[in-house]
């Protein structure tokens, strides 16, 4: 029997002293036995974040620098192009977060059903601005953190810890092409709370934030509209306008809006909104919001003099 066992285990050994020692690999021996197993996905978290294999290059942030669009080189060979909206705000009756649903591909629009929107758990919300994949994968994995600590502790995590963990995470990979402009939002013992949080590892505690290419569009309905002391019904619709202007207005933003409103029970989705349907239509009263709709009849860009 142990004859047999030594046999198999050299057997083993010398399949991969073969392996280490080949100078012609195949693809699937690229592969690290790790991600075949558990270690590949969230099987084992007693390891910490999972890790990533980087470009065999000296300095990968450098080779990312040289190799992408950084507006200094316009001819260069990876063109990195994102654009989105998304705003929080935090008021006296809770936090409504609202985004638009176009991905975009440089000019392309990939699609126009993207939920930027993602459910970290039954209290926390985050956005997604920059690169999709970035935000899901790291946000997902920032959900089960968060759950381990409901177990550990036996109580939720707090808006701002969720944040702290969401920074340090993505500051170990700084420099090394993550895209993300994100806002954990959320309601604990202190209250309703808004951390920004990007892939540089900045994170800012604040009442009001917009991320993306048409953040500026939704700043000015933002900061022309925002108190604290308005009704639910009041900040929905702050939330809808401000989404709409800049789906309206930048062409990198668009197709509907999503929104919720983060409450001391929990966050409610509150609806999907056509931006189109809201130009014309309005949210259900008839008024629409576009600049043509509101002045029809009443004023012209053309005229005409005696």
């Amino acid at each position: 029997m142990n004859s047999l066992l030594q046999g198999f285990t050299g057997l083993s050994s010398n399949v991969e002293l073969r392996r280490r020692n080949a100078t012609v690999v195949d693809d699937d021996e690229d592969i690290s036995d790790a991600m075949w197993g558990s270690l590949g996905g969230f099987g084992s978290l007693a390891s910490g974040a999972p890790s990533f294999t980087v470009p065999s290059v000296p300095d990968p942030a450098a080779f990312l620098r040289l190799h992408t669009d950084d507006h200094a080189d316009p001819s260069c060979r990876i063109k990195i192009q994102h654009g989105t909206t998304t705003l929080a705000f935090r008021y006296q009756g809770g936090v409504i977060v609202a985004v638009d649903s176009r991905a975009t591909a440089g000019n392309y629009i990939a699609s126009g059903t993207v939920k930027k929107v993602i459910e970290i758990n039954p209290y926390l919300l985050g956005t997604m601005a920059g690169g999709a994949a970035d935000c899901q994968f790291w946000e997902t994995y920032l959900g089960m953190h968060c759950r381990l600590h409901e177990l550990r502790n036996r109580e939720r995590i707090s808006v701002s810890a969720a944040s702290k963990y969401l920074s340090n995470l993505v500051y170990s990979y700084k420099g090394m092409g993550l895209s993300m402009g994100t806002m954990i939002c959320g309601w604990d013992k202190t209250g309703p709370a808004i951390f920004y949080v990007d892939s540089d590892g900045t994170r800012l505690r604040g009442d009001l934030f917009s991320v993306g290419s048409g953040s500026t569009f939704a700043y000015g309905v933002l900061d022309q509209g925002y108190r604290w002391d308005m009704t639910d019904e009041e900040a929905q619709e702050l939330g809808r306008r401000s989404i709409y202007a800049a789906g309206h207005r930048d062409a990198f933003s668009g197709n509907t809006c999503n929104l919720y409103h983060v409450k001391v029970h929990g966050w409610e989705f509150i609806g999907n909104y056509d931006i189109n349907k809201l130009h014309y239509e309005g949210s259900g009263d008839g008024q629409g919001y576009g600049y043509d709709i509101r002045v029809q009849g009443k004023t012209s860009a053309v005229t005409t003099e005696a």
